[in-house]
Parts: structure tokens; sequence; C-alpha cells
């Protein structure tokens, strides 16, 4: 996968930033992940999202509609439990 320009990399953190999205099938590098729902925290200036499956840590899966595909919030009710772990917009007290 070649670099996106810092231009490019804005474009995908803008259009992946927040949204629900479920990996690809037939994607046997991401199998693992089939069936679940995350979050996209981020895109990093490799082109990656860096996705929170609640599950307590971050992937880093490719930006591109060939990897993830996004999911509404109304389908994503019930998969994704946003307090999971760490991973919120504004986490509630740690111990």
């Amino acid at each position: 996968m070649q670099f996106p320009s810092y231009a490019e990399a804005e474009r995908l953190k803008q259009a992946w930033t927040d949204k629900f999205v479920r990996v690809k099938a037939g994607l046997p590098e991401y199998e693992r992940f089939a069936g679940k729902v995350g979050r996209v925290v981020t895109v990093n200036y490799g082109g990656k999202a860096i996705v929170d499956f609640a599950d307590g840590a971050w992937y880093d899966i490719p930006a591109t509609d060939r990897h993830l595909e996004v999911v509404s919030e109304e389908e994503a009710k019930g998969k994704y439990d946003a307090t999971a772990n760490s991973a919120q917009k504004i986490p509630g007290r740690q111990s």
C-alpha cells in the first residue's frame, strides 16, 4: 500500500472518523473481526483507520471501501458498547 499524501490522509480522516464500521467478508487477514461492529477513532497518515471494536484494543485497517463498510447507528446499537473501554469522546471516571 502506498502512503497517501497529507491532503489525501486528511480527506480519509474526515470521511471515516467516528463512523461505525464492519470489516468486509472475504479478507482472510481480518477474519477475526467477522460480524463485529467497531468505531473508527481516527485515520493515521499511513491511510489506516484506527478501529475500536470495544475489546480493549485498537486495530489499524486500511481506510478503503475494499476493507471497511459503514454501518448505520441503528444497526450498531447492541453490537457496539462505547463504554467497554477508554476509546470514548468523554470517558467516564476511571478507577
